[in-house]
């Protein structure tokens, strides 16, 4: 048994955890790891890395099968899933060693592979280790939800963090959950060659605005995805390669395999918070703004803190960390700027309010900028003008933007920049694009904000005729 002293103590080496490790061990601060179990956490091992790989995989295949519009013909792919389950082990293995234990300890972070447990409100057990911090971070990530469905206890299932081990390509995937992980799962296998069958309970795609996930799903379905709403699952039952799901409203379905994709729960059960006096809420860890716990030496960030449950999120939250652990300068959390993205195909983005937020939290004042990808010469060529890109804006500085079609998510990057340091659209105007660019709809979307104030204007329009008379 030995006891250690830090300054920092991280729990948890998903991406929130090493963004705060490796920071505060730059900057000088002794700083103590905890991973019970691997390195890089659920994003780098389970879910953005691994489905974005697949992705890529069901991409290549659909390209084969649909490329008699560019002048080239359509083959039917012959897809080997192992093989392509080897692309995403390679891609995980490539990135790796960004997140393994041997780069942290050189950088000079003390990495403990074992889980951490509270004996106090600073004092943490992780095997035969007893750690004293000054502070402390939570970044243990979340786990899938598996809801209490009757029958599924008795029903081989896969969920995202077993699904990249599947060797054998489902028959006909039968996947409960409509939100994003579902729908990028859904089109990637039926790309591949699977039948998808995906039951959501509410609205799939829920959680973005209508409009846009209607394009989405509309290409979705066109495709071939059979998508059931308003279907809660109330009965799962049969056997592996044999599976029926019956909703509450009697509609059966059924498939060879099923993939549980109905959502997280954050990660505290081994943490034993009440020996440090942390207090939870229904959806995980309670903090204040500056993500600290119920314990003023503990922080919790990322997806066990309970908010937005994004990758790029763990990594905001682990600035603000660095800025209030190791130089005492306030820091407060904000979701007001942060984007997200679904990577289907067409692509789903969101930064800021949608629409309907917009409207109910700014009334008369706002307007709604559209612009179609049927416009966007770029689209047009590559054959991929569904699409549209809709901007909030109030009083001429944009609030939100929702963009629906091909690279949403490069798109939403810019939106997520001006809503970050209070831009307006006159900035975004001014910026000169390259043309021919999908790039380009960001600032026609902007111009066609100031279109009907020149345009449409007819005092502009006396203005410029008058300057006419009077130029020599």
């Amino acid at each position: 048994m030995s006891d250690l002293k830090t300054d920092l103590l991280v729990i948890g080496a998903g991406s929130g955890g090493l963004s705060v490790a490796s920071g505060a061990v730059q900057l000088g601060a002794s700083v103590i790891l905890l991973e019970g179990h691997k390195m890089g956490g659920d994003c780098l091992n389970y879910g953005c890395v691994p489905s974005k790989a697949l992705i890529a995989s069901g991409k290549a295949a659909y390209a084969q099968s649909h490329a008699s519009p560019f002048g080239v013909a359509d083959v039917k792919p012959k897809v080997d899933y192992g093989a392509a389950k080897d692309h995403v082990a390679d891609v995980i293995a490539q990135i790796a060693p960004v997140d393994n234990q041997e780069r942290f300890e050189g950088l000079g972070v003390k990495v403990i592979r074992e889980y951490g447990s509270f004996i106090s409100a600073t004092q943490v057990k992780a095997g035969n280790h007893t750690i004293t911090a000054r502070r402390i971070v939570i970044a243990t990530g979340s786990s899938p939800f598996v809801p209490p469905i009757p029958g599924l206890d008795s029903v081989p299932y896969e969920t995202n963090e077993t699904l990249f081990d599947l060797r054998e390509r489902p028959k006909h995937l039968l996947i409960v959950g409509g939100g994003p992980i579902g729908m990028e799962m859904a089109q990637a296998h039926l790309r591949l060659g699977s039948k998808v069958t995906v039951i959501e309970g509410m609205k799939a795609l829920g959680k973005d605005d209508p409009e846009m996930a209607a394009i989405v799903l509309g290409k979705l379905r066109a495709e071939g995805i059979e998508i059931a709403e308003d279907a809660m699952a109330a009965e799962i039952r049969g056997k592996a390669g044999a599976i029926e799901i019956e909703a509450k409203d009697g509609r059966v379905f059924k498939g060879s395999h099923l993939l549980m994709a109905v959502g997280r729960k954050a990660n505290t059960d081994k943490l034993n918070l009440d020996a440090a006096g942390i207090e939870t809420t229904r959806s995980g860890i309670k903090v204040d703004d500056s993500m600290k716990t119920t314990n003023r030496h503990v922080y919790a960030i990322g997806d066990v803190a309970g908010g937005l449950q994004f990758t790029h999120m763990a990594g905001y939250h682990a600035g603000l960390i660095i800025r209030s652990a190791l130089f005492g300068l306030p820091a407060k959390a904000t979701n007001a700027h942060i984007p997200w993205a679904t990577y289907t195909d067409p692509e789903l983005a969101q930064v800021g309010l949608t629409e309907a937020q917009a409207k109910e939290e700014h009334g008369g004042n706002l307007e709604v900028v559209r612009f179609h990808y049927t416009h966007n010469d770029r689209a047009i060529a590559e054959r991929k003008t569904d699409g549209l890109i809709k901007v909030m804006v109030v009083r001429g500085r944009p609030v939100g933007a929702s963009i629906a079609g091909a690279q949403a998510g490069e798109l939403i990057n810019l939106w997520a920049l001006v809503l970050a340091n209070k831009l307006k659209m006159k900035h975004v105007a001014n910026m000169v694009a390259p043309y021919p660019t999908i790039g380009e709809l960001n600032k026609r979307a902007a111009g066609a904000y100031f279109s009907p104030r020149l345009f449409d204007n007819p005092k502009v329009k006396m203005l410029v005729g008058f300057i006419q008379r009077w130029l020599p």
